[in-house]
């Protein structure tokens, strides 16, 4: 175009300032699910066991006052021995130490540990055991994770205590996993989550080796702490996730261990894909340890992919973490899975993380956990064995459960 004898200049396109974006999807975040995000916090990410247990065991091992803990899964092995025998330690040095089991996916810890943790002092307290509940109530499990050290330090992510996650992916044995340690204001969120559980297993909720004191500006991070909840009708958890998808504007990425959402996610996926945003979802491949909900998801694979979703699955072992990051300015890390049980039915927390450094840790993990994945192509897909699709349309009956 030319005006006045003088070619326009082309149009610019420049890319929005990330502190205008942070800000944006903060303000949308607290308005929408009603809970103020915190700043001065210090996140440190742990990628696998190999650096996620020492970490936790190390701040258990430095715990002067309180301990508290809650976890899904303590199964066996020696990583499980080492954990009871890290918490009892304490509790004999006088430290309270507080333990949440949820009922069914702890059920496998060795007798032997429970005695001794609560021998030294350990006080043990379970999540609805099954042999107790109504069948509505075994439904609605307790997901969480989290580790909180003297109300300063705070661990959550997707690792549980087996010797499944030990090592660093090497091999089907070593599970992949992120989790991370938090300091500073947000921990209060991490510790809100715990007390929500334990004041339905346990009469007193704090005592005087509580202080209650403020947080220190530990660094530069925005955290929101996002409790999720069974709940009829919608939560939090599902408000958030939509949020993060809703204001993409160039990239989501989800990792996650179980992918069987509802047709309104699977509906926005495929939105957020068709208006220029590039969705990478990265999945377990062959080794899953819940191969139902990896059919029910795989039912949604040809919606996605013709929308323009790319979808991966990692081959080394099974793929545990539970991310999603947004525009290299925002994650999400935490215990929820994307798929109806974490948004419908059981107790879930998630931190959302407004901070480029950060996130961009994460993307680089996820960089590098695409270069151990196989893409899905489309053409392949379509022509994938009618045996195949008949197992995937065999789980679908039960898909509000996975």
């Amino acid at each position: 175009m030319i005006l006045d004898g003088i070619p326009a200049a082309p149009a610019q396109h420049t890319r929005p300032d990330p502190a205008a974006r942070k800000q944006r999807l903060r303000r949308r975040l607290e308005r929408l699910i009603g809970v103020a995000a915190t700043e001065g916090n210090d996140l440190v990410p742990l990628r696998n066991g190999d650096a996620i247990f020492p970490a936790m065991l190390g701040a258990i091992r430095s715990a002067e006052r309180t301990i508290d803990m809650m976890t899904f899964v303590y199964w066996r092995g020696q990583i499980a021995r080492d954990f009871a025998g890290a918490l009892a330690d304490r509790a004999r040095a006088g430290v309270r130490v507080r333990l949440l089991l949820d009922g069914f996916g702890a059920k496998e810890i060795e007798g032997d540990l429970l005695e001794l943790m609560d021998e030294a002092g350990v006080q043990v307290a379970w999540f609805r055991k099954p042999v107790w509940l109504s069948p509505f109530k075994q439904n609605h499990r307790c997901h969480r994770k989290a580790l909180i050290i003297d109300e300063h330090t705070a661990f959550t992510g997707g690792v549980g205590i087996a010797e499944e996650w030990c090592g660093d992916a090497r091999n089907p044995g070593e599970w992949r996993d992120t989790h991370v340690q938090v300091r500073g204001p947000a921990v209060d969120g991490v510790a809100a989550a715990f007390a929500q559980n334990w004041a339905e297993c346990h009469d007193e909720l704090f005592d005087d080796r509580d202080r209650f004191t403020e947080h220190a500006q530990e660094g530069s991070s925005v955290v929101q702490v996002v409790r999720g909840s069974a709940s009829i009708g919608w939560q939090d958890m599902q408000t958030l996730i939509r949020v993060m998808l809703t204001s993409a504007e160039e990239r989501f990425r989800l990792a996650t261990a179980y992918f069987a959402p509802d047709t309104y996610f699977i509906d926005l996926l495929c939105e957020t894909a068709r208006r220029g945003v590039r969705v990478e979802i990265l999945l377990p491949g062959p080794h899953t340890d819940q191969r139902a909900c990896q059919l029910a998801g795989q039912h949604h694979y040809a919606r996605l992919l013709e929308a323009g979703v790319h979808i991966r699955q990692y081959q080394p072992t099974m793929m545990h973490a539970k991310i999603i990051t947004v525009d290299s300015v925002a994650a999400l890390i935490g215990s929820t899975n994307f798929n109806r049980r974490s948004m419908d039915h059981d107790e879930e927390v998630m931190l959302a993380v407004l901070d480029e450094t950060f996130t961009a840790s994460l993307d680089r993990d996820f960089d590098e956990d695409l270069r151990r994945s196989v893409e899905i192509d489309p053409t392949r897909w379509r022509r994938r064995p009618v045996l195949q699709r008949l197992r995937e349309a065999a789980v679908m009956p039960i898909r509000r459960f996975l």
